[in-house]
């Protein structure tokens, strides 16, 4: 399926805005990572504009969280340059942790604390001081649903609940730019949904890039969908462009989609 031109209006908080008056949050270039003769991720380039909710799209495998632990500093390129909020990540990398909210995979929380003391020691990293750790904490715990687990050991807690905690360590700072690497794993539908609609709060204000491979997940929040398979970027495209295109070819949304994951590199 022949992908469309980007749109010159972008939709933010139900209003259009010109994208060219809106700062570029997070740029690549011609990103490439390799494991010695394994090429994990292979010329990647897009940019993401403050304000817009990225879904990072592709199956299991294809290169998704190797792409965000290149963004959060965890991994270097092999090469291309990556830059959040206009700092590179492997010139500034601490910069750029101050700047970055990172939910990974797999989330790491030291288990035998509990939940109130980890986030206040999170906080206290992040470098915010007493008033603003007991704001940012009181509201990270608000928005997450932790109010009834802040006494409990983290490894008392559901998976579930980890990570929602993990979420709110990623926020606690107040972060511009937030990574979320599957961030529904493990929450049930009624956490699902709320979560989604965090998601949507948050874009005020900050970039967010999304990764998942539940479709319908990213299209209840996302403005952009970057489609990854194979390491290559298969697509990068609006939600709007995308159903338009797909009801021009007589196609659902969903095999569209799929027929875009499938593809060996972007279309244009």
């Amino acid at each position: 399926m022949e992908q469309r031109i980007l749109s010159s209006h972008r939709r933010t908080g139900g209003d259009f805005e010109d994208p060219v008056k809106v700062p570029v949050s997070v740029l690549l270039r011609d990103v490439t990572k390799r494991y010695g003769s394994v090429t994990a991720v292979e010329s990647i380039s897009f940019q993401v504009r403050r304000g817009e909710v990225a879904g990072l799209l592709g199956t299991n495998g294809a290169g998704k969280t190797t792409l965000l632990k290149m963004m959060s500093t965890w991994l270097a390129p092999t090469s291309g340059r990556i830059e959040i909020e206009g700092r590179d990540v492997q010139r500034e990398p601490l910069s750029v942790r101050r700047m970055l909210g990172y939910l990974p995979e797999h989330t790491a929380l030291y288990e035998i604390m509990r939940v109130d003391r980890f986030l206040s020691f999170v906080g206290k990293l992040r470098g915010l001081h007493t008033s603003e750790l007991a704001a940012r904490t009181a509201w990270v715990v608000e928005r997450c649903g932790l109010c009834e687990i802040l006494d409990k050991r983290i490894h008392e807690c559901s998976k579930g609940n980890r990570q929602r905690i993990g979420l709110a360590a990623a926020l606690i700072h107040n972060p511009r730019v937030l990574l979320l690497d599957e961030p529904t794993h493990g929450l049930d539908p009624l956490q699902v949904a709320a979560f989604l609609d965090l998601v949507l709060e948050l874009r005020r204000g900050r970039t967010v890039i999304f990764s998942s491979h539940i479709l319908s997940e990213l299209l209840a929040v996302s403005d952009r969908l970057l489609i990854i398979n194979r390491g290559r970027l298969a697509a990068d495209t609006t939600i709007p462009e995308l159903k338009e295109a797909a009801r021009d070819a007589g196609r659902g949304l969903d095999q569209a989609i799929l027929e875009l994951i499938r593809s060996e590199g972007k279309t244009r």
